[in-house]
Order: C-alpha cells, then sequence, then structure tokens
C-alpha cells in the first residue's frame, strides 16, 4: 500500500478481532478489492460505540479506512445487509473458512473473486451447511493462492480415468495406481473428476475429496491445527 492511504466504501468481511487497549479492537477484515487488512476500530469495546453492534463476523460491510503501516485505522463500518446470521453447524464452518483464510491469505492481497467465492458460500451457509460447499471453497482458496489441484490429467499429462486409481503428489499432482492405495492421498479417478466439476452427490467422491483437501490444507498451512476443526469435533463428541 501508499505510505499514506485511504479507502472507502470498500466491500469488506470481519475475519477476526482482538482487544487492543481498554476500549479499541484490532479487526482483520476480508476486502473485496484490498484482500486481507487489519484495521484498529478505535472505542469499538465502548458501551455506546456504533461499532459494536457492525463489527460481526459473516455479515456483509461496506468499511472505509485511513493511515500508513501495517495497521490502518478504520474510519467507518456500515452493515449492507441481506446476509442471514448462521448458527449451528453452519456457524463453525464459518469459522473454518475465516481461519483459512485468517492462516493462508497474506495481508494485502487482492482476491476479488476468491471474496465472491467466500460470499456465495456463506450464503449457502445460512441456507443449510453442506460439505460440498467447503470442498468447493477450499479448491477455490488453494486455486486463487497458486495451489491449483490438478484433477482432469495425470501427472505425465494423460487423461483422469473414473474407474482408476490414483495417488496425489502434492508438487506433481495425480499419479495413477496399479489398485486401490491406503494413503491420506489416494483417490479415485472418479473423485478427481467429480471435484474437477464440483459433483459431489457421490459419497465416496464427497468422502475421498474430504481427505486429500484436508491433507493438502494442512501441507500449505505447514501442518498448524486448526481450532475451529478441533472445537467442532469435541462438540460432536459431547
Amino acid at each position: 500500500m501508499n505510505p499514506r492511504h485511504k479507502v472507502d466504501g470498500q466491500p469488506a468481511f470481519v475475519l477476526h478481532a482482538y482487544p487492543y487497549s481498554e476500549t479499541s479492537l484490532i479487526v482483520d477484515v476480508f476486502s473485496r478489492d484490498f484482500g486481507r487488512v487489519a484495521l484498529l476500530a478505535r472505542g469499538a469495546r465502548r458501551p455506546r460505540s456504533a461499532l459494536r453492534g457492525v463489527l460481526l463476523a459473516f455479515q456483509p460491510l461496506e468499511v472505509g479506512w485511513a493511515g500508513r503501516g501495517e495497521v490502518l485505522t478504520l474510519m467507518k463500518a456500515e452493515w449492507r445487509g441481506g446476509q442471514p446470521l448462521l448458527a449451528g453447524k453452519a456457524l463453525f464452518c464459518g469459522y473454518y473458512l475465516n481461519e483459512l483464510l485468517m492462516h493462508l491469505l497474506p495481508r494485502e492481497d487482492a482476491h476479488a473473486r476468491l471474496f465472491s467465492v467466500y460470499a456465495e458460500t456463506l450464503r449457502r451457509f445460512a441456507a443449510g451447511a453442506q460439505e460440498a460447499d467447503l470442498r468447493c471453497f477450499e479448491r477455490a482458496l488453494l486455486q486463487e493462492l497458486g495451489y491449483g489441484l490438478m484433477l482432469d490429467t495425470d501427472a505425465d499429462g494423460v487423461m483422469v480415468e473414473g474407474n482408476a486409481h490414483y495417488g496425489y503428489e502434492i508438487e506433481r499432482g495425480p499419479v495413477r495406481l496399479a489398485g486401490p492405495g491406503d494413503s491420506l492421498l489416494a483417490v479415485s479417478g472418479r473423485t478427481l473428476l467429480d471435484l474437477a466439476r464440483e459433483d459431489f452427490s457421490d459419497p465416496r467422491s464427497l468422502a475421498e475429496a474430504k481427505q486429500l483437501m484436508r491433507t493438502l490444507i494442512g501441507h500449505y498451512t505447514g501442518g498448524r491445527p486448526l481450532a475451529s476443526r478441533r472445537i467442532f469435533r469435541e462438540l460432536q463428541e459431547l
């Protein structure tokens, strides 16, 4: 960003917020045209602050900021409406998306297409969280970050066959196997093709795609555990 920077009327979503001093917050937002930006929300923790009811996760906002450096100053934030509140499983799925963006999306790296996919995924969550929506978002995120999956062809450039078996090598792509594999990156050709066209009507494809994407996400996050997964798993056990 420029040493002195001012932005107004920027569509954004809150990804994460934490206290700063007794009355303020540092807010990480995902903006359409500037990517992930850290903003200082002065006085946002005061009881009568107009920002208290606005800076909510998963709600479409229009924000403005100014300043210079890594943390800019939030000048305004307005709710744009049109997004129901998330609850239950959908809420945890939303936190998972936000955690992925916080871990993988560099600051001030614009991804307008990913912003649109994120907004649409939240709308789908509000209508009923589906694992297929998570897989589609994960794929879009990796694609936007330059880690796009090879799905239609294998590592040798040969078209993937639905009835064949493959091992997915992270730096190369699918490698054909003589039979079913037993590693975390073993998938059927059908799963690869279904993932390419985002068709998860086959339960096997959905299950294998989940394991594949989880392993890939773990690789690109450096094996860092995700709190949203742990919390959701613990609640399911309870």
